[in-house]
């Protein structure tokens, strides 16, 4: 970025902690882009002509007299539809090696799409993991987070949601992604040919934790171009929030801000719905669909951030490792999607909202069967088939590593009632029971 001439150039700092310092400024508006001493900063907080600026690699080597130039914009994004296929950072820079993007400039972080704009959301999304499109079926416009452990494989199941939703345009926003994250991200896309529809911006480990501030507005910028400019669905994946929320409370604190639960700053709430809200579904056919991952410190979600995103967000999907098969499943108790009503057996098959019915609530007698087992009680032959169904169904529906069609899914729902129960012990309907038994 380069300062055009007759810039104001303040030279005194006060107040420096390691992430922010402040001057007496006038004219100067919130967001507002500076340099000092070569490093960007940006304008957190304005009190009568004390401007304070949190600076992205942190103000390590500032001296008090150090010459801050403002920019007079907020950050801005360059958006054309040469960004598919390309890896940003959270400046919106390229880190891929390719040229920088020509296009139209846009500032990030504008407000969400009013209300009278939007649609009730009425799309399916197919993820092709059973665990979702059969039990928590996503909707387009939807917002929802992954809850997961940081030992979980949450990077591999956002990768294989992104290949496998059909969409126009995946957006992927990596905060505190390691390197090897990044890489295989880089490479599952690479290697599947889809880098076309995808976009990616990332900070690593290894870049300051401030800039990840930056990562959603940026993944969302451009999520808008495509979603209202081009009519297009867009995915956006965002991981991790628990991070992007780590971030805040790091300027927070060295602001001298107040901290709320858990050290998280007060204004978490609206900072989580700030982005959630971008989510969106527009009459005219475009949408914008937001997945998030949010990890859990010892699966605790009474936590501020698991806590607040559950009030934005519509449902949750919760990963968990499943002891008796050894895999990774979507917990269909802990799992909920709010949205699931709009387009289950509306456009998917009519049995769709029995078959799922049936097989988490035989999931759940197997759990009380394991109960009693436990507790040295005898089982009856149905609690002892109910557990056999159980294994089965983790295996073959539950496990985030199946990828098959909806109907696929409710095809090996009817076969494993056919496996392990009579008719009249799974409560469906007599008519969908004749209709798709299977006829072995």
């Amino acid at each position: 970025m380069e300062t055009k001439a007759f810039q104001k150039i303040y030279t005194k700092l006060t107040q420096i902690t390691k992430a922010t310092f402040s001057l007496k400024a006038t004219g100067i508006g919130y967001d507002e882009l500076a340099f000092v001493n070569g490093k960007l900063a940006q304008v957190v907080k304005i009190l009568g002509d004390t401007v304070t600026l949190q600076v992205f690699g942190g103000t390590e080597g500032i001296p008090t007299n150090a010459e801050v130039t403002f920019l007079g914009k907020a950050p801005t994004l360059k958006v054309s539809d040469d960004l598919a296929g390309r890896f940003f950072n959270a400046y919106g820079e390229p880190i891929d090696g390719g040229p920088p993007v020509e296009g139209e400039e846009r500032e990030i972080g504008g407000p969400s799409v009013n209300p009278v704009r939007r649609k009730q959301p009425s799309e399916l999304i197919a993820t092709g993991i059973a665990g979702i499109d059969l039990n928590n079926t996503l909707v387009s416009g939807q917002k929802i987070p992954f809850f997961a452990d940081p030992d979980q494989p949450y990077n591999q199941v956002m990768a294989m949601v992104a290949l496998r939703a059909r969409t126009d345009k995946i957006i992927l926003g990596g905060m505190g992604l390691t390197n090897d994250d990044y890489l295989f991200y880089k490479n599952v896309f690479d290697n599947a040919g889809a880098l076309d529809r995808i976009i990616s911006f990332v900070n690593t480990t290894e870049d300051p934790p401030v800039e990840r501030l930056l990562v959603p507005d940026m993944a969302l910028t451009a999520a808008e171009y495509f979603a209202v400019d081009k009519n297009q669905s867009v995915l956006v994946l965002l991981t991790d929030m628990t991070l992007f929320a780590d971030a805040l409370s790091i300027v927070s604190n060295r602001m001298d801000q107040i901290p709320s639960k858990d050290s998280m700053p007060g204004s978490l709430y609206s900072d989580l719905a700030k982005i959630y809200e971008k989510a969106v579904q527009f009459p005219e056919g475009g949408s914008i669909t937001i997945i998030a991952v949010t990890t859990l410190s010892g699966g605790d979600i009474t936590h501020a951030i698991p806590d607040n995103t559950g009030y934005i967000t519509e449902g949750q999907l919760f990963l968990r490792r499943d002891s008796d098969i050894g895999k990774v499943i979507v917990d269909p108790f802990r799992s909920l999607s709010r949205l699931k009503q709009l387009v289950i057996g509306i456009k998917t098959r009519e049995d769709h909202p029995q078959v799922m019915n049936a097989a988490v609530r035989l999931f759940a007698d197997a759990a009380n069967a394991k109960t009693k087992l436990e507790n040295g009680f005898d089982l009856t032959d149905y609690d002892e088939r109910s557990l056999e169904f159980a294994k089965d169904y983790s295996n073959k529906l539950l496990a985030i590593d199946v990828n098959i069609d909806i109907d696929e899914m409710l095809d090996t729902g009817w076969s494993l009632f056919d496996k392990h129960f009579k008719k009249e012990e799974i409560g469906i309907k007599k008519d969908l029971v004749d209709k798709y038994w299977p006829k072995n």
